[in-house]
Formats: structure tokens, sequence, C-alpha cells
């Protein structure tokens, strides 16, 4: 109610201030006889403070001059006519009206205030939010791009004699580390993307399983040091989901996963598919599709688990690289196709992501998964 009134135009602002008091001085002759006009002039000198809390001033004070005119040509007697016989009536005339103004006045100028410390508030979190994203780029994109380009100078010098096994040796470093910035920039365009609310999920029918597999195959140099199991039912149907957006939240878990566990540690992935009678709600949506990604590592701090889908959260005192947008693209990208993201940690130790979607559903008959 507020964010609209304040969005309306001026000139609408002029009709809601008029009819507001006309409105309430129509009610108010229900009761003239009923009551002093003492208390008809509260009651529109209340309708004055709400409308200076929506309105702009000028549309305010216009509210508070009619309200003063209604007062005395309806309510003090002689009634329909401005003449006032009594002088005590004429100064509670002029005090209702200078009060009505004064209220409007000030109610103006604090709310002026709130939104000056709001915009300041505002440019100190984005110059917060701006300086720490610089501190991170700094070394996130400068480590592989310095690898890159070590290794292309290394590969331009026609002075250096290398073998090819250190010829594959260095090409595999710049393989990684274009990759790496491969993912950082990916990173940083879809948190753009979510910024600008420009995410408009494409929904196709999708392979959950094959998608999860494509994930692991790209992710294979940095799970090499990792076990990695995905656990499924004999039958899933086909899910309406977004492809590329559902598989950036398995990849940013998984490769999260692989940096932030220790080597020889774990992965485990379940696809899961309830039948009607056994489906999850979330917002009054069935959550058809279900997966579930669990680790054996260290797992988070229990304080700050609230805080791990917030932009550049990472996990203190860690000595692995990032931004901290991973999780918060995670969670963008699952809501944007209606699903549902939690996190939490395991009794036996380790931190398990469950990824829910509210997807349509299509059943093949006569095909099983392989």
């Amino acid at each position: 109610m507020n964010r609209f009134l304040r969005q309306t135009k001026s000139k609408n602002q002029y009709a809601v201030s008029i009819v507001s008091v006309t409105a309430v001085s129509l009610l108010c002759l229900l009761i003239r006889d009923l009551v002093d006009y003492k208390v008809i002039g509260y009651l529109l000198l209340v309708t004055v403070s709400l409308l200076a809390i929506f309105l702009e001033i000028l549309p305010v004070l216009i509210a508070a001059t009619l309200s003063a005119l209604i007062l005395d040509f309806l309510f003090i007697k002689p009634y329909y006519n401005l003449q006032i016989n009594s002088t005590e009536d004429l100064l509670l005339l002029l005090l209702f009206f200078v009060i009505a103004l004064v209220n409007a006045v000030l109610t103006f100028k604090i709310r002026r205030a709130e939104q000056i410390v709001q915009v300041r508030e505002a440019r100190l979190s984005t110059m917060k939010l701006y300086n720490i994203l610089l501190d991170s780029l700094s070394h996130e994109l400068r480590t592989p791009i310095a690898t890159i380009m070590g290794g292309v100078g290394a590969l331009q010098e026609k002075s250096t004699s290398m073998s090819g096994e250190n010829t594959q040796k260095l090409l595999s470093e710049m393989e990684k580390a274009s990759l790496r910035l491969n993912h950082q920039v990916e990173n940083l365009l879809n948190m753009s993307r979510l910024e600008s609310g420009y995410i408009q999920p494409k929904l196709d029918w999708c392979d959950i399983s094959e998608l999860i597999y494509n994930v692991i195959d790209s992710l294979k140099e940095e799970l090499m040091s990792h076990k990695i199991n995905v656990s499924k039912p004999d039958y899933l149907p086909l899910f309406r989901l977004d492809y590329g957006l559902t598989e950036q939240i398995i990849y940013n878990i998984v490769y999260n996963a692989s940096q932030y566990t220790p080597k020889g540690s774990s992965i485990q992935i379940t696809i899961e598919y309830k039948p009607e009678v056994d489906f999850e709600y979330h917002e009054d949506k069935q959550l058809t599709c279900n997966i579930t990604i669990a680790d054996d590592g260290y797992g988070f701090p229990e304080a700050e688990i609230a805080k791990a889908f917030d932009r550049f959260y990472r996990v203190k005192d860690s000595k692995t690289g990032g931004t901290g947008l991973g999780l918060s693209i995670v969670k963008g990208f699952t809501e944007a196709q209606d699903g549902k993201i939690t996190l939490q940690n395991r009794e036996e130790g380790g931190a398990m992501f469950k990824i829910g979607f509210a997807a349509a559903v299509m059943h093949l008959k006569g095909i099983s998964n392989e």
C-alpha cells in the first residue's frame, strides 16, 4: 500500500487526498447528531495524518485545507455556510488547521529523512559488496590468467627446449586455469542475470539422470581425488525443467564439494521421484523431482548455515579460493524454477543439500533407466 501510493502519479495523489477526506466526511455526517463536532475534527485530523504517511506534501496540504473547510461547512453550527458565530469555534477551527498543516509538514520531512538514510545505507552496502567482489576477483581471476599467460610465454620462447611430457603438463595446467577462469566468469554473469531479474526459465523435458552424469563428466578433473556415487530409482520419468539452470545448480554444489572436502572423501548424489501419494509440498506445490547432494567433509558452522546462500559468503578461515557467489546462484536458479533448496549438516559429518522441483512429469512407457 505504502509503495503503491508513493509511486502513484501526482494527479492521482490529489484525487486520493480529496476522495479520502470526502469519504470520511460523508461517513461522519451519519453520526453528526450523535457526537460533538470536536470528535469529527479528530477523525478528520487522523485522516490527514494517515495521508501524510503515504502522499507527497502538496496533496496532504490540500487534504488539510479541505478538511478544515468541510469541518466548518458541515459540522460547525450554523450548518451549510462558512460563518462562525462563536470565538471558541473559530479558534478551534484555526487550531485544527494549524495542527493538520504542521503534522503534514513534519511527517513529510521525517519520511524524506528516512529516504535519504535508506539511500545512503544502500550506497554503503553496494560499495561494501563492490570492494568484497574486487578483493575476491583480484585473486580468483588473476591466478588463472597468470597461469595461462605464463604457459603461453613458455611455449612461445624458442630458446626453451621442453620435452613432450613437460609440454603436456603445461598444457594441462593451462586447461585447468582456463576452466577455473570460465567458471568464475560464468558465476559473475549468472549473478548479474539474477540481480537484473532477467531469469526466464526455458522449460523442456529433461532426463535428470543424464544431466547429473554430464555434470560429473565435466568435473572429472576436480573429482579425481574424490569418490562420487549416484543413487537413483529403477524408473525415472522426464521432468519439465530448465536444463541449463538445473545443470548450473548441480555443477556449483558438486564443484564446491570437490573444493571444500578433503581428498578421498565421498560425494553422494541421490535422485528421487516420489509417487503422487508421497509428494512433498512447497508453497502448495508438489515437489516431484528431489535431488540430495551430500558429502562427508567438514560441513558448515551451525551459526552460519542460514548465511550460506548469501552473496559473497565464504566459510571463515577457508584456504580454498572463491568469490562466494556459487551457492547464491544455486538458490536463485532453484527459486526461479519454483523450487526449494535447504542445507543442513549431517550427523555423521559433512553437508547435505536437498533440492526439490515442482516440475511437470512425463512418463515413458516401456523405457527403463540404464
